[in-house]
C-alpha cells in the first residue's frame, strides 16, 4: 500500500502532466475497483453521492465529516490509488475548524481535498468573501506540502451566475494558497476559459461541462481545463439504470431486470483487492 505522501505526490503529478485527466468520482468499494479496473489513476469522493446513497441531502452537512473520512479510506484502500475528498465547507464554524479538517484528511491517508464557499444554510448558502477567503487560508496553511488543496467557488451552483465575483473568489483562494481551483458549471466555455486565464498558472478543475451541457474531454482540455470530475454524474447513471430495471420488474421481465455485471466479476475483484489485508 502506498503512503500517504506517496499518493500525493501521485496526485500532484497528474496535475502536472501537458493534458488534462479525468478524475471519476466512485459512491462505494465495486464502483470504485471498477473505475480503478478501467485505468484511471485517481478517485474522488463526491458528497452528493455520499449523501444520497445514505438517503440524505447534500450541502446540510448531512454527512457528518467522521462519515466522510471512513468512506474516503474505503476508496482508498481497496484501490491504492489517490483520493481527493469533496469536503463541502470544510466541516467547520470557524477557518480553524476547517484546519483542522484539512489535517485529519491528510491523517487518515487523503491525497487531496476541497473546499467550497457554501455554508450548509440554504438562506443563506454562499459564505461572505472575506469569511470564504480566511476560511481557504487557513485550509491552504495546513494543506502545504503535504495535500493537494481545491478552492471551489459554488456561486453557479447556488443560482448565483455571476463570473466577476466567482473569479474574484477563485483568484483570492489561489492567491492564500489553493493548489486547484473549481467552479462547478459555470455558464458556458466563454466562462470556462475566463476562469482558467484568469488563475493560470494554477490548473482549474470542471466537472463533467458547463450549464449549456456536457462537452467532450478534447474540448475541455483544449479550452486549459487540467481535471475533470464527474461529480454525481455516474452514481445518477447507476441510479437510472435502476429505475430502468424496477420498471422492467414491474412488466414482469425479469430476464431484462437482470442483465448486468457479473456477480462473479465482482468478487473476483473485491477479493483481489483485499488479498493484500488478508492475516
Amino acid at each position: 500500500m502506498a503512503t500517504q505522501p506517496e499518493l500525493y505526490e501521485r496526485f500532484c503529478a497528474l496535475h502536472q502532466q501537458d493534458i488534462g485527466f479525468v478524475m471519476p468520482n466512485p459512491w462505494d468499494g465495486t464502483s470504485a475497483l471498477i473505475l480503478k479496473q478501467a485505468g484511471f489513476k485517481a478517485l474522488g469522493t463526491s458528497s452528493a453521492a455520499i449523501a444520497s446513497a445514505l438517503g440524505r441531502l447534500d450541502g446540510r452537512h448531512a454527512v457528518t465529516l467522521e462519515e466522510h473520512l471512513a468512506h474516503a479510506k474505503l476508496l482508498g484502500d481497496l484501490t491504492d490509488l489517490p483520493i481527493n475528498g469533496d469536503f463541502e465547507d470544510g466541516y467547520g464554524e470557524t477557518p480553524s475548524d476547517v484546519a483542522a479538517t484539512v489535517e485529519s484528511a491528510i491523517a487518515w491517508g487523503l491525497a487531496g481535498i476541497g473546499i467550497e464557499d457554501t455554508s450548509g444554510d440554504p438562506a443563506r448558502p454562499i459564505r461572505e468573501f472575506d469569511d470564504a477567503v480566511e476560511r481557504m487560508r487557513h485550509a491552504a496553511k495546513a494543506a502545504k506540502g503535504r495535500i493537494l488543496l481545491t478552492g471551489r467557488c459554488d456561486n453557479y451552483l447556488q443560482g448565483r451566475p455571476d463570473l466577476d465575483d466567482t473569479i474574484r473568489r477563485l483568484v483570492a483562494f489561489a492567491d492564500v494558497g489553493a493548489d486547484v481551483l473549481y467552479a462547478p458549471y459555470p455558464t458556458d466555455m466563454d466562462a470556462v476559459r475566463a476562469i482558467v486565464k484568469a488563475v493560470a498558472p494554477k490548473p482549474v478543475n470542471l466537472v463533467v461541462g458547463t450549464m449549456s451541457g456536457t462537452l467532450p474531454l478534447a474540448e475541455l482540455q483544449k479550452a486549459g481545463i487540467k481535471r475533470v470530475s464527474m461529480g454525481v454524474a455516474l452514481y445518477s447513471r447507476a441510479m437510472g439504470d435502476l429505475r430502468k430495471a424496477a420498471q422492467q420488474l414491474v412488466d414482469g421481465d425479469l430476464a431484462s431486470a437482470s442483465e448486468g455485471m457479473s456477480f462473479k466479476d465482482i468478487k473476483t475483484m473485491i477479493s483481489d483487492a483485499t488479498a493484500h489485508k488478508a492475516p
